[in-house]
């Protein structure tokens, strides 16, 4: 019987939790644009490259297409002269020759982050008050700018950022991912801020001052960690400035990936979030609203109460609580309704991430950009 009443306990406080973050989601102006300022500081985008897919081309022209009254400078990093992306690069400037773009090769290798490996490398060359880093696979409107360099008007504010939807996802396997950016994560992120002072930061997009940048140590304070994002935000937030997100969302076009690649990066994030928050990450098994009813209904039966009953509908009303929220708030990110017949993917994405959190504590190795790596307390990296 006690069992019985915990499971109980569990089911009520993980709707709870779905309640609080659509609510905290809703409440987010996404997608509106403010006007914009008649002057706007000069900023200088960060652009690590690697590699290049079918989508490259059009993410990395819709930043050198940007409508900003502002002086702008792009840099893109790439650690070899040899990547395939750099033909691709020199394309596009020549396309756009009265951008001030260039193209850097950032051959050594400064630390196990080689992503911060590349930026370190570009820090040198920033000439202008605001830097924006930002991955590969980002597309952006084209007022984009100039919708995200507002807050720094006010000197509190030490870094902005975006939310990101994945705009790609096809086959089951990105479909699951697709729920956990689209619906989830975002949603989670602005849950989070309605319970404390945000100290990190989401590694799509990210803007802050370069004088900040420097007051943290530069990107070399990052060199060995897996989570650069994260730790970049904390170390801002340590300096007494403000994160806040900005209500631009903005695209990541990713490369398709089958069962294995998913799985293998959602451990990986899973760990990361793991050393990263740990007494976060284990608690925040609690907010699984399809497993904690479906446990209790099955707890439930075996105890002799009847399935039929209150125990049933109770279950029945919070699973579909949790699909109704989750396309609605795939919806606002996403702008579509598209994805609303994938609404049974819902209940299996939860009961799929049930395994993820397990698998977070089974292990410290992940595997990123082709390397295996040991993720050591604190979060620093250890190339195996």
């Amino acid at each position: 019987m006690n069992f019985h009443f915990v499971l109980a306990f569990l089911s009520f406080l993980s709707f709870g939790l779905t309640f609080w973050r659509w609510v905290a989601a809703a409440r987010f102006p996404l997608h509106r644009r403010a006007a914009v300022p008649a002057s706007l500081p000069g900023c200088a985008m960060l652009k690590p490259l690697k590699g290049c897919d079918a989508e490259t081309r059009s993410c990395l022209r819709t930043w050198l297409a940007q409508t900003y009254p502002g002086p702008a400078q792009i840099l893109f990093g790439v650690a070899s002269a040899d990547d395939p992306v750099c033909p691709l690069v020199r394309e596009l400037l020549a396309e756009f020759p009265q951008a001030d773009a260039r193209l850097v090769i950032c051959g050594e290798a400064l630390g196990v982050n080689a992503k911060i490996s590349t930026l370190r490398q570009l820090e040198p060359l920033i000439r202008q008050p605001l830097v924006i880093i930002s991955d590969a696979d980002v597309r952006v409107p084209a007022d984009f700018l100039a919708s995200l360099t507002p807050p720094f008007a006010d000197p509190e504010v030490g870094l902005v950022n975006c939310f990101y939807r994945l705009a790609n996802p096809g086959g089951l396997a990105m479909r699951w991912e697709a729920i956990a950016i689209n619906s989830d994560f975002w949603a989670s992120v602005l849950q989070a801020q309605s319970l404390k002072k945000v100290d990190f930061a989401l590694g799509a997009v990210m803007a802050l001052r370069a004088a900040d940048l420097r007051g943290i140590g530069g990107f070399a304070s990052l060199a060995d960690y897996l989570a650069d994002d994260y730790h970049l935000g904390r170390q801002v937030a340590r300096l007494g400035r403000r994160i806040v997100f900005s209500p631009v969302v903005v695209d990541c076009h990713e490369s398709p990936r089958n069962w294995a690649q998913a799985w293998a990066h959602q451990v990986r994030w899973a760990r990361t979030i793991r050393v990263c928050q740990p007494v976060l990450f284990f608690f925040s098994i609690l907010d699984n609203a399809t497993f904690w009813p479906l446990l209790w209904l099955a707890g439930a039966a075996a105890a002799g109460f009847a399935a039929s009953g209150p125990v049933l509908a109770a279950c029945a009303f919070f699973s579909l609580f949790r699909i109704v929220t989750a396309l609605d708030q795939e919806r606002r990110l996403t702008g579509s309704r598209a994805h609303f017949h994938w609404f049974w993917m819902v209940p299996s994405k939860d009961l799929l991430n049930l395994a993820v959190w397990v698998a977070a504590f089974t292990g410290n190795q992940i595997q990123w950009r082709g390397r295996r790596y040991r993720v050591l307390p604190g979060g620093r990296l250890r190339a195996l």
